[in-house]
């Protein structure tokens, strides 16, 4: 019963916090550049908890460099956690699915290394 309080009082103040204070797009490209940008992302797809800190993280990394990704809230959604659970191997959020152009599925985890790929590829 605590626990489940506390959780509720966290996910309010997670989310206030990044309301509050939301990260701004700091990558400026052209518009030809944002286009093929566009259409790169739309092979990824972020499955996450709204309220997960480590979520919010990536999210905020992901409006830094101004992309446009899928997100999938797992949390009341069995099809999208048995999605995450078939395709990475586990529940744990945030996890990255990056489907390659030679069909090829990669599956992401942890914030940082999440973040440093998305970094790496779309800082410039």
């Amino acid at each position: 019963m605590i626990l489940e309080l506390i959780r509720k009082v966290l996910r309010v103040l997670i989310l206030a916090w990044d309301r509050a204070w939301p990260a701004r797009v700091q990558v400026v490209r052209s518009t030809e550049r944002q286009r093929e940008v566009d259409a790169e992302t739309t092979a990824l797809s972020l499955y996450q908890f709204e309220a997960c800190p480590f979520c919010v993280k990536v999210r905020r990394q992901i409006r830094r460099l101004g992309l446009k990704i899928q997100l999938r809230n797992v949390r009341g959604s069995p099809v999208l956690r048995e999605e995450l659970l078939a395709g990475g191997g586990s529940y744990q959020t945030p996890c990255l699915r990056i489907a390659h152009a030679d069909g090829r599925v990669q599956w992401l985890y942890e914030s940082d290394d999440i973040n440093a790929w998305l970094a790496e590829r779309y800082s410039v």
